[in-house]
C-alpha cells in the first residue's frame, strides 16, 4: 500500500517542489493538502483532484492515522510547532529547509524524534542538483586530486524588494538569504568534507528597503585542510560559476543553475522525458588551463529524496537526509552570523 501524505502549504515549496515529487515517487500518494488560500486550494483540486483540501493543519490530528507522512511547508516560524504537533500525533515528518529558526529548536525536535520512535527528514532536495553529484561524484573519485578549495554559488539578481516573510528581521522568521539559499549552500559543502572547524562570514544589507540579509559570503575550513568559500546573493547583475573545484590534479567549473527548479514551475514533474538532464551546452569543464574538457553533467534527481523517504520507512532503510545534518548546518549558520557581527573567524566544537 503506498504511504498516504499529508502535505501543509501550497505555497511555492508545497506547489513546486513536495506536490509534484510525492506525486511522482512510486509508493507515495498525496493524500491531503493544506491551505487556507481558496486560490490555493481550486489550484489542489485541479492538479490533484484525489487529494483531500483542508483549510487548517488542526483537522490532520484527529485523523493522524489516516496519514503514514506528514510533510511541512509552511512558513519558517511554523516549522518545528507543526512537525512537533506531527511527531505526537504518531505521523513521520518531512520539513522544508531549514527545519528550525535555530539550532537549539531542531535540537528539542531531535528530542521529540528520540522519544516518539519516529524519524525527522530535512528536505535538502539539492543534494540532487545534477551539477552537485557531478562535483561529488569528481571529488570522490580523485579525478581532481586533492581537494584544497570548494567554490560553491547561489546568486540572482533580484533588485527589488518584495514583500514577503521571507524579508523579516524577526529571529522567529528565520528569514534573510542566509537562511533561505545559505541553507542548501551550507548542507552541500557539509555533505562533501563534514562538519567545519572554523566559520568566517560577511553578512549585508545592500537593496534599497531591504531589512533583511540580502548579500552573504561564508568561508569554512573543514578538517583536512579543505576550505569551502560559499556565496549567495540577491544583488549579483552578472553571476559567478555554480561550482568550482580546486583540486591538486584538475579543476571542474559548471555555471548555470540545475534545470529541475525551472522544469517544476513550468509544470513538469520527474514523470516526463527529459527532466532533470542538462543541455550539453551547461556542461562543466574538468581539467588544467588550455587542457579542459566538457564533463557531461549528472541527471539532476529530486524525486531520490522522497524515494529515500519511502525506504527509510518501509524498509528501514538510512534516511536521504538527517536531523542532525539540519542541526550542524543551523550551527554553521548561527557562527557565521557570529562571526559578521562580531568581525571575527569562530571555532566550532568538534562532535
Amino acid at each position: 500500500m503506498d504511504l498516504r501524505v499529508a502535505l501543509i502549504g501550497y505555497g511555492t515549496g508545497g506547489s513546486v517542489f513536495h506536490a509534484p515529487l510525492i506525486s511522482a515517487v512510486p509508493g507515495m500518494r498525496l493524500a491531503a493538502v493544506v491551505t487556507g488560500s481558496p486560490e490555493r486550494q481550486r489550484a489542489v483540486r485541479e492538479r490533484y483532484p484525489e487529494a483531500e483540501v483542508l483549510d487548517g493543519a488542526d483537522r490532520l490530528w484527529g485523523t493522524s492515522g489516516d496519514y503514514d507522512l506528514v510533510v511541512v511547508a509552511a512558513p519558517n516560524r511554523q516549522h518545528v510547532p507543526l512537525a512537533r504537533t506531527a511527531l505526537t500525533a504518531g505521523v513521520p515528518v518531512v520539513v522544508d529547509k531549514p527545519v528550525a529558526a535555530s539550532a537549539a529548536d531542531a535540537r528539542s525536535l531531535a528530542a521529540l524524534s528520540a522519544v516518539r520512535g519516529l524519524p525527522v527528514f530535512p528536505f535538502h532536495n539539492r543534494r540532487w542538483d545534477g551539477d552537485y553529484v557531478t562535483a561529488a561524484r569528481l571529488i570522490e573519485s580523485g579525478a581532481l586530486g586533492e581537494v584544497g578549495r570548494f567554490e560553491s554559488r547561489f546568486e540572482r539578481w533580484r533588485p527589488e524588494v518584495k514583500e514577503s516573510w521571507k524579508e523579516s528581521t524577526d529571529p522567529r522568521d528565520a528569514g534573510g538569504i542566509l537562511f533561505d539559499l545559505g541553507s542548501h549552500l551550507v548542507d552541500q559543502a557539509l555533505a562533501l568534507f563534514g562538519r567545519p572547524a572554523r566559520v568566517y562570514a560577511e553578512i549585508d544589507t545592500r537593496r534599497p528597503g531591504a531589512t533583511a540579509p540580502d548579500d552573504v559570503f561564508v568561508a569554512l575550513a573543514h578538517p583536512g585542510g579543505v576550505r569551502s568559500h560559499l556565496w549567495m546573493s540577491a544583488t549579483a547583475a552578472q553571476l559567478g560559476p555554480r561550482f568550482r573545484v580546486l583540486g591538486s590534479r584538475a579543476s571542474y567549473t559548471v555555471s548555470g543553475m540545475d534545470p529541475q527548479e525551472e522544469q517544476l514551475r513550468a509544470g513538469l514533474t520527474p514523470k516526463d522525458p527529459g527532466f532533470g538532464i542538462a543541455d550539453p551546452d551547461a556542461y562543466g569543464l574538468l581539467g588544467t588551463p588550455g587542457e579542459t574538457s566538457p564533463e557531461p553533467t549528472a541527471p539532476g534527481a529530486y524525486q531520490e529524496f522522497y524515494a529515500g523517504v519511502v525506504r527509510a520507512l518501509r524498509d528501514g532503510a538510512a534516511p536521504p537526509a538527517t536531523l542532525a545534518d539540519a542541526i550542524t548546518g543551523l550551527e554553521v549558520i548561527e557562527a557565521a552570523a557570529r562571526s559578521a557581527r562580531e568581525g571575527t573567524v569562530v571555532d566550532l566544537d568538534p562532535q
